[in-house]
């Protein structure tokens, strides 16, 4: 050691886990919403104790999650993007600073005539469905179509992304990244999507099935970021899952996969022995099937089923922190089942954050000692500087929820 004291940080997000509307969701059509809320009340209680036990039924009303005694629960609260927006790309990035001034496009009615044509020939392929759609849907109803003319399957939703699907029997899962990458070429100036996205499938009609190699073409995030004033810093900064393709690349150091919610939970557990804390180590990691298996398809059971999973996995994870970590688990935005249509909700964001002392102390039988934190989402970034770097950046939005470590920075 340098004579600083190790220095961790997790950040878990919970793709989709809303915790209530925002002001202006009526603006989306999306007033009134609460994913955590409605899951419960419609799955007919949760269980979750570990999450219950940090403060979850604290931030809203959760059947099954009751609130924690007054004092015994982790930081708690809810968090709201400064921007506009309601997907992956814009709730990962507010978390980490980076605020839109404007929407990006979106295609509610499909891409127009002459971007198809673009977009044909960037990508060299013809273009069918072109509709805004459920990925499922979409791959159900034109496949058939796909595998007899080869026509990529192009769709999209009320995010602002572009989707391309191809089965592998057409085209190799490289030769489809290869087309989503001329996609995103061809989608810029006023055109420029959040994200394209490969939506690789295989199967029979009737039995398509998607693929764990989707891949996302991100716009890389205009100006700066936490993860690069922490890469600039000296800091290890780690993305686990979808994270690496949401910045694109910016301000990582290293990056893991996470095509899965158990697959990226074991690089969190594989990291969280691996890494010392010196240099200062940022994890940040999206959990992802509560948003893309579940939260889309309004599979309440599932949704609940993922959420007991991450419970048990992050009680082991609190099981393992040491003295100078912090734990933080949030979202990114809301997917209410109980909302019509199955595209994202405009939510307020869950905040849970514990360090490892306090996690000791609730190990004693002593509770948590935390607190009520509502803020913006760009306080999770601006948290996470001051514990590992002990800096603040007045450039980018957001303020420190916790003193940094003791010894570091």
């Amino acid at each position: 050691m340098t004579g600083t004291q190790p220095r961790r940080a997790f950040v878990l997000v919970i793709d989709a886990c809303g915790a209530g509307a925002l002001p202006d969701a009526a603006d989306y059509g999306d007033e009134g919403t609460c994913t955590l809320t409605n899951v419960a009340a419609m799955h007919g209680g949760l269980e979750l104790p570990v999450l219950g036990a940090l403060g979850l039924g604290s931030i809203v009303a959760i059947e099954g999650v009751p609130p924690p005694r007054e004092g015994a629960g982790a930081i708690h609260g809810r968090l709201a993007p400064l921007g506009p927006g309601k997907d992956s790309i814009t709730g990962h990035w507010e978390l980490m600073g980076v605020t839109l001034p404007a929407a990006l496009p979106t295609y509610p009615d499909g891409f127009p005539p002459a971007l198809v044509a673009r977009l044909e020939a960037a990508t060299g392929h013809r273009l069918i469905c072109n509709r805004a759609d459920d990925g499922l849907s979409a791959i159900e109803e034109f496949g058939a179509e796909h595998l007899s003319s080869g026509g990529l399957i192009l769709y999209t939703s009320q995010d602002s992304v572009l989707q391309l699907a191809g089965h592998n029997a057409v085209l190799t899962a490289d030769e489809l990244y290869d087309a989503c990458r001329r996609a995103r070429e061809a989608m810029a100036g006023p055109n420029a999507v959040g994200r394209v996205i490969a939506r690789p499938f295989e199967g029979q009609p009737g039995c398509f099935a998607r693929t764990h190699g989707r891949r996302d073409f991100s716009l890389a995030p205009p100006g700066g970021s936490y993860l690069r004033e922490l890469a600039a810093a000296g800091s290890s900064v780690i993305g686990v899952g979808k994270i690496e393709d949401l910045f694109a690349g910016r301000g990582l150091t290293a990056s893991h996969p996470g095509a899965t919610n158990a697959e990226a939970l074991d690089a969190v557990a594989h990291l969280a022995d691996e890494l010392d804390g010196d240099p200062p180590a940022l994890v940040f990691a999206n959990l992802i099937e509560t948003d893309q298996l579940y939260g889309h398809r309004k599979d309440v059971a599932g949704f609940a089923a993922a959420l007991a999973e991450i419970d048990a996995r992050v009680g082991e994870l609190l099981g393992e922190l040491r003295e100078g970590d912090l734990l933080v688990l949030t979202a990114d935005h809301g997917v209410d089942p109980a909302h019509p249509g199955t595209d994202h909700t405009r939510e307020h964001a869950p905040l849970l954050a514990v360090t490892g002392e306090m996690a000791g102390r609730a190990a004693k039988g002593g509770g948590y000692g935390g607190f009520r934190h509502d803020g913006p989402m760009a306080d999770v970034g601006a948290t996470v500087l001051w514990w590992l770097a002990g800096a603040q950046d007045e450039r980018l939005p957001g303020s420190p929820f916790l003193p940094p470590r003791a010894g570091g920075g």
